[in-house]
């Protein structure tokens, strides 16, 4: 390797990608297409970095299998930054294990944490904890260790392991300074933010404040009954009871959870259940069902008692009642909680995180982009989606995974 490929190499290192653009940008080998590629990503323009680590791949030789591998490694690495979620894994697996056959662990281990990090933007948490576990850091440069404490504090936040999280943090800041890259520094403040921002909003006994993660952790672990609006479950201490696939009971446990220690009419309860304007006897019977069908759902850790108006929840063994929701409520909350990292996403890899179809993505993108909650730039197959965070709010608490169950 000549000595301009090893400073722009360097360059690249310390995160300084002008400095290596200056060494290799009249060079159209492989070696400097690679690192141009790589250069071009750190400046933001995906793209032409796709185009240039493609060219290098096809340039190197068969026995260049190590520099190639290093390419699609780098080439994933951009997918994921334009949150192309459908990107082969396949591929990528097959480059880290090139890699780890010739010693490079460095490189083998940041393909690892491509992986992990794909795992946790789509919610597969136990595979990415298992896949994870299968590294260690400690001999690793400080840039790979600043990644692993970022992976291990964003599945601590899904899970809601708020101390754990504070702890990697800290950890990945140590290293990212000890890194001395300004963009690695600036990535883990960003997800510092996290947990000092509000990612709740709590209403008991008429009154509403917002919450910080840790406020969240600390109140499904405190032995009230929640009516969770951001899973749509029902739970305390003890156990969880979901309600996603049944939106009239979750309708109704959050009414009366709203209302606690007080009661619900019954023209309150059809109206939000039913979006029925006239109580009539029909709406009643069918009230009625909904109620028992709740009931039974709820037996374990609430009841459910008439009253002279309609009717009233009842937690077992007298604990308060808390209705936990998302800090911004929207029809399409669920896709605009991806959007708000402030990358750009195809509907495709929305769809992919979200577990749903592509066109009921496409149809909230558009109703989204009609309301000006949305932009998006290209066209066809290379269109992508973004919108500016919510300034002040996180939106952890929508992403899918699952809550802890006590």
């Amino acid at each position: 390797m000549d000595s301009l490929i090893t400073a722009a190499a360097r360059a690249l290192a310390a995160g300084d990608p002008l400095g290596a653009l200056k060494r290799v940008a009249l060079r159209d080998d492989a070696p400097a297409l690679a690192l141009r590629g790589i250069a071009m990503a750190q400046l933001g323009d995906l793209a032409r970095a796709k185009a240039l680590l493609r060219s290098a791949a096809r340039g190197f030789g068969p026995r260049e299998a190590v520099a190639r591998a290093r390419c699609i490694v780098a080439e994933a690495e951009i997918a994921l930054a334009s949150r192309d979620l459908t990107w082969p894994a396949k591929t990528l697996d097959a480059a880290r294990a090139t890699l780890e056959a010739h010693g490079d662990q460095v490189n083998a281990a940041h393909a690892r944490y491509l992986e992990v990090r794909r795992l946790l933007l789509i919610g597969r948490l136990d595979e990415a904890e298992r896949r994870l576990a299968e590294l260690d850091p400690a001999p690793f440069p400080p840039a790979s260790r600043a990644a692993h404490e970022l992976v291990v504090a964003g599945i601590a936040m899904r899970r809601l392991r708020t101390k754990a999280a504070r702890a990697a943090l800290a950890r990945a800041e140590r290293a990212a300074r000890e890194a001395r890259i300004p963009a690695l520094a600036a990535e883990v403040e960003s997800a510092s933010l996290v947990l000092n921002t509000p990612a709740a909003r709590a209403t008991a006994r008429g009154e509403e404040r917002l919450l910080l993660l840790e406020e969240v952790e600390a109140l499904l672990a405190s032995g009230a009954l929640v009516v969770d609006a951001c899973r749509y479950m029902v739970r305390d201490a003890r156990k969880a009871v979901s309600l996603t696939t049944r939106p009239v009971l979750f309708t109704l446990a959050r009414a009366l959870g709203a209302a606690w220690p007080g009661d619900v009419s019954r023209a309150t309860l059809i109206a939000r259940a039913f979006r029925g304007k006239l109580a009539d006897e029909s709406h009643r019977a069918r009230l009625r069902v909904e109620v028992g069908r709740l009931r039974a759902a709820l037996r374990t850790i609430a009841g459910i008692s008439a009253t002279d108006q309609g009717f009233v929840l009842v937690p077992r063994g007298g604990c308060d009642v808390v209705v936990l929701a998302p800090t911004v409520e929207d029809e399409h909350a669920a896709v605009l909680a991806f959007l708000g990292d402030g990358e750009s996403w195809s509907s495709s890899a929305l769809a992919l995180a979200l577990g749903t179809s592509q066109r009921s993505v496409q149809r909230a993108l558009e109703q989204l982009a009609a309301t000006g909650k949305v932009q998006s730039f290209g066209r066809a197959r290379a269109r992508r989606w973004l919108t500016p965070p919510v300034g002040g709010f996180t939106t952890t608490l929508l992403l899918p995974a699952p809550l802890p169950n006590g």
